[in-house]
C-alpha cells in the first residue's frame, strides 16, 4: 500500500541532487515500483525523483503537463483533461506510465514545492462515486475524483465519506466538478460536522 505525508524533504535535497550529477538513474518502472516499500519522508522524495526522471517532457502545446508517451492509450484523453483542469488550479503534473505487473497511480501533482500522488476516477453520468473510490484502494491513498456538475451534492459527500471510513489509509479526495477544485481530507470526512462542512464548500 502506497503512504505519503507532507513531511518536509529537506533534508534528503542534497543526496537527490548528488543522484542527477552522476547519472544514478534507473529505469521508470523500478523507481515507480520503489513507492511500494516508500514511507513517510522516503515516499514524498521518491515521488521527485520520479518527476525528475529523464524519461519525462512536456507535452506539446499544453502547460505544465509532462508523461513519458502512452497518447494513444484508451484512457489518455481523461487523463489529459483531468491534468489540464488542475493545472488551472495551479499544480504541475506529471502522468505516469503504467509498467506490466506494477499496480500504479495515475498522476504525481506538484505545487509550491509539494508532491502528492493521486489515482483518477473519471465520472461519467451518473456512475457510482463509491465503487469508483473503492477502486483505487491500493494504488494511492489519494483519489482524483473528475466529474460532471449535476452530479448530488450529498450523495457525493456520502461515498466520500464512506470511502475514508472503509480505507484507513485514505488521506485525500480532490473533486474537480464545474470548474472548481475541492479538496476533502480524513479530518473533513471524519468530522462531526462534516455534511455541513461540504454544503458550505460546495456553495462558495
Amino acid at each position: 500500500m502506497f503512504e505519503d505525508t507532507n513531511t518536509e524533504i529537506d533534508i534528503f535535497e542534497d543526496d537527490f541532487d548528488l543522484l542527477v550529477a552522476e547519472g544514478q538513474v534507473r529505469d521508470i518502472a523500478d523507481e515507480l515500483e520503489e513507492l511500494h516499500y516508500r514511507r513517510g519522508s522516503h515516499f514524498i522524495w521518491q515521488l521527485k525523483v520520479i518527476t525528475s526522471h529523464p524519461s519525462f517532457y512536456p507535452i506539446k502545446g499544453e502547460d505544465n503537463i509532462y508523461t513519458t508517451g502512452g497518447e494513444s492509450g484508451e484512457d489518455y484523453e481523461n487523463l489529459l483533461n483531468a491534468a489540464r483542469k488542475a493545472v488551472e488550479h495551479g499544480y504541475r503534473v506529471f502522468i505516469l506510465p503504467n509498467p506490466k505487473g506494477i499496480r500504479t497511480a495515475d498522476f504525481i501533482f506538484e505545487r509550491k514545492g509539494v508532491y502528492k500522488m493521486f489515482d483518477l476516477k473519471t465520472i461519467i453520468g451518473k456512475s457510482s462515486v463509491g465503487n469508483r473510490l473503492l477502486e483505487s484502494i491500493g494504488q494511492s491513498n489519494r483519489v482524483l475524483l473528475n466529474m460532471p456538475s449535476g452530479y448530488n451534492t450529498r450523495l457525493l459527500a456520502a461515498d466520500i465519506k464512506t470511502y475514508f471510513e472503509l480505507n484507513d489509509e485514505a488521506l485525500e479526495v480532490i473533486i474537480l466538478r464545474g470548474g472548481k477544485l475541492l479538496s476533502i481530507d480524513r479530518n473533513d470526512a471524519l468530522h462531526p460536522s462534516y455534511y455541513r462542512i461540504i454544503k458550505k464548500r460546495f456553495e462558495k
